[in-house]
């Protein structure tokens, strides 16, 4: 599968085997997704670090200091931009509550069977009319070659310059501008480590998976991509 047929899967509402829609990559900045990295289309990289979350409320005072100063030493630190994201989506727990159907099913004592019943019923009530929603926490680090100040002003406008397809042909260059990007997500995680808090990178998959997630919120759950091993690039 090409590029082009790549980005139409993240974007495509039809991935169950009808007929995609228009293209919808026209719109997007992102050039293509290889190798953990999302690869814009004026060239520029982007990693993204999955962050874990903390209960700030439920700190000690001391605590809570320790960690607004931790903060605030990691913005100070930087001398790059860098995006913080936070999705908000209501919590689906179809699938353990198949689960919990299936060990119904399985349970030969008749009171633990009506337990279950009971406990299902409880549990899907309390998510249909709570709204209980979900919070993901993101950090996108961005690499563009202006901001590279180890380099001349001209040697980087020149690189800024190069259209997205020249790194798809060029490895080289995109093996030299991801490891500027890995220095920076290096440094990003080891601040955010200092706050008691923990990050991933998120691979080929999982950025695929977070950006379809994001631009068809509406059917994601009932639209699952296709096996992503099948996916590649150019």
């Amino acid at each position: 599968m090409a590029k082009k047929e790549l980005m139409e899967t993240m974007h495509s509402p039809k991935l169950a085997g009808g007929k995609p829609g228009p293209a919808m990559q026209r719109f997007l900045d992102i050039a293509e997704i290889r190798d953990d990295v999302v690869v814009l289309k004026d060239g520029t990289v982007r990693g993204v670090l999955a962050v874990s979350s903390i209960n700030f409320a439920l700190k000690s005072d001391e605590e809570q200091e320790a960690i607004i100063s931790a903060y605030v030493g990691f913005l100070n630190s930087l001398d790059f931009p860098i995006q913080i994201v936070i999705q908000s989506r209501r919590l689906n727990i179809e699938e353990y509550l198949l689960r919990l159907a299936e060990s119904q099913r399985q349970q030969t004592n008749e009171l633990l069977r009506a337990q279950i019943a009971d406990y299902r019923q409880f549990i899907s009530e309390l998510i249909n009319l709570g709204q209980i929603m979900s919070k993901r926490f993101y950090i996108v680090v961005p690499y563009d070659p202006l901001t590279n100040k180890q380099k001349g002003f001209f040697s980087r406008v020149q690189e800024i310059l190069t259209p997205g397809s020249a790194i798809r042909l060029k490895e080289d260059r995109f093996i030299a501008r991801k490891q500027s990007l890995m220095s920076r997500v290096d440094a990003v995680m080891s601040n955010i480590a200092s706050m008691g808090l923990g990050a991933t990178m998120l691979d080929t998959q999982s950025l695929i998976e977070l950006y379809y997630q994001s631009f068809n919120p509406d059917i994601y759950e009932s639209e699952k991509l296709n096996d992503l091993s099948r996916i590649r690039v150019e």
